[in-house]
């Protein structure tokens, strides 16, 4: 037992420390798939068939490839073809933030076209363009109801953040694991590990809901819209 704890003792600094790079996995890519699914939902939505089947056909590719054979895809394969010299932490981030993307495009097209018709024709008899009421009437709505599905993205992508250690990124699985083979007591080790990943899950899970909480408009819901449109 005396052991297992001095060893705790050394390794939980060391995990610590991955836990920073994997919380940069997690933001960055969170943000690569805001910035990118945003757009993409409203050009599903709005965009026409053509735009439509073109974001359908990176959605399915994305949502349908395992993350794991996605990395090698880019990281030993795209990114040399095309002279990109990234390092690993970088190349896991855009692969999840693309990944993402693909995810967070479908929350985001689901909470727009929950708004219903009325509210793109209500804004456009006020006189607004379309793009206008896109941006000051339906996305300020969308994104207030998106946060419950970002709220499980996080949480996806979090878990996803482990499997960069085939790449090589210095995450807390990268470090749990040279700890574990090097120490020949992965028992412990994985299970602080564990603990880690526990505190983060939820930690973020409960800010995403302070958020949420914060954004709530009193006695708007989907029953209220309803009633206007």
């Amino acid at each position: 037992m005396e052991d297992i704890f001095e060893l705790l003792v050394r390794a939980v600094p060391f995990l610590l420390q991955g836990t920073g790079v994997t919380m940069s996995l997690v933001i960055g890519s969170l943000l690569i798939g805001f910035f990118l699914g945003v757009p993409m939902a409203i050009g599903e939505v709005y965009g026409g068939k053509t735009i439509a089947r073109i974001i359908g056909i990176y959605v399915w590719f994305f949502r349908g490839v395992p993350i794991l054979v996605l990395l090698f895809l880019f990281y030993f394969g795209l990114f040399n073809l095309i002279g990109l010299n990234l390092p690993a932490f970088l190349s896991g981030m855009i692969v999840l933030g693309l990944r993402s993307t693909a995810y967070q495009s479908q929350v985001f097209r689901g909470s727009i076209q929950s708004l219903g018709r009325g509210q793109m024709m209500a804004a456009e008899s006020l006189g607004l363009t379309r793009t206008g009421a896109i941006i000051h009437v339906i996305l300020p709505q969308a994104l207030r109801l998106s946060i419950p599905g970002w709220s499980n993205e996080y949480c996806i992508l979090l878990k996803d953040t482990a499997i960069t250690y085939a790449i090589g990124v210095m995450e807390i699985m990268t470090r749990g694991n040279f700890i574990a083979t090097t120490s020949y007591r992965p028992m412990p080790i994985f299970l602080t590990c564990a603990v880690i990943f526990i505190i983060l899950t939820y930690g973020g899970i409960h800010l995403l809901h302070v958020l949420e909480r914060s954004v709530r408009i009193p006695g708007y819901d989907e029953r209220t819209k309803e009633a206007i449109y």
